[in-house]
């Protein structure tokens, strides 16, 4: 089934990158598969100025580039090489809803966080010759796949950035998105993964406003602070924004990314040692918590943080929460930067 949303149109310019068969952490075998990525500015010679930003959950590469990507922002395509790769499952990379039958749809295999890692250290080093990331960063699930690149490969990664994010999923963390889970699989039409287009319109509007109302704070909601985006009541902005982000997007995709972040934990690697995995980390670290999100709370990324060495504990305030991420809140994005320029100007 093509899904007109995730286009070249509405989502590129992209590129992909041919992994072949490609075999999963969970003991299955990827087929043909593919990571769809865009990048910005010119590799230095000494390939050192490369920076890596993986998407998050629902996110592309180009909601990426237009909410951190500028010559007045710190990640500035004048200097720095900037792969923004897409994760697997999210629509332009290999996902359930391009995948060729019989492994399509439903039959898609699943994915883990370290399946992602594993792809996209495959394209940074085969495509571009790159050995060492000057910077590897993301948030929500960018975060994770950070996490886990700069445990999985310490040596690879020369500073990080997870942004709203932990290295392991909390269990309350896993119960909120098993509710994202729940709200899609619950509309009858969803004939367990194998609807018709636009069938699960239903459930893809539950899914969003459970989303909305824990994904923003109560203050934006109060205040209200949506209203110099356009929206005129609160219904007004939760169905303008937030269901329409995700209605034309495949419920099936939104399934296995959620269900990669519910699963996400960089302790895999250590025997379920959370202390050892992230004492792995070689990177200058600024782990970057939202004071008012929900999602990923300032106490659970906090507590991470104090196991990172060379690590430091970054703060972004906004009534925008979680979302802020979008890039809607100009004050965010300021402190973003101010925090990734420090960051990038480390040694």
């Amino acid at each position: 089934m093509t899904v007109p949303y995730y286009s070249q149109q509405n989502h590129g310019p992209f590129e992909t990158f041919a992994l072949g068969d490609f075999d999963l952490e969970g003991g299955d075998r990827l087929r043909g598969a593919s990571l769809a990525y865009a990048t910005f500015g010119t590799l230095a010679a000494d390939g050192r100025n490369a920076i890596l930003f993986p998407s998050w959950y629902s996110g592309t590469s180009k909601i990426l580039e237009l909410a951190y990507i500028g010559s007045d922002r710190a990640l500035d395509p004048n200097k720095y090489f900037i792969i923004l790769v897409n994760q697997i499952g999210n629509g332009l990379s290999s996902s359930p809803s391009n995948a060729s039958a019989p492994f399509n749809a439903a039959r898609f295999p699943r994915i883990t966080i370290g399946d992602d890692v594993r792809a996209q250290h495959r394209l940074i080093s085969e495509k571009f010759g790159i050995e060492q990331l000057a910077l590897v960063l993301g948030g929500s699930m960018g975060a994770q796949q950070t996490y886990e690149w700069a445990v999985r490969f310490p040596d690879a990664v020369a500073r990080a950035a997870p942004i709203g994010g932990t290295a392991r999923t909390t269990p309350h963390n896993r119960l909120l998105v098993d509710t994202f889970i729940d709200a899609i699989t619950s509309d009858p039409a969803f004939d367990s993964g194998w609807y018709k287009e636009g069938a699960v319109h239903r459930g893809l509007r539950r899914h969003a406003r459970l989303f909305a109302v824990s994904g923003f704070t109560q203050t934006l909601f109060n205040q209200p602070g949506w209203r110099d985006l356009g929206f005129t009541t609160t219904d007004d902005f939760v169905t303008g924004f937030v269901e329409n982000h995700f209605l034309p997007q495949d419920p099936n995709n939104l399934i296995l990314l959620a269900q990669k972040w519910r699963d996400a934990d960089v302790s895999r690697l250590t025997h379920h040692d959370l202390p050892a995995a992230l004492g792995k980390i070689k990177a200058r670290t600024s782990v970057i918590a939202i004071e008012e999100d929900v999602f990923f709370p300032l106490a659970d990324i906090a507590a991470e943080q104090t196991l990172i060495p060379r690590s430091a504990l970054k703060r972004v305030s906004s009534v925008w929460g979680h979302l802020a991420l979008f890039g809607t809140d100009p004050g965010y994005n300021r402190t973003i930067d101010v925090h990734l320029t420090e960051l990038l100007a480390s040694h």
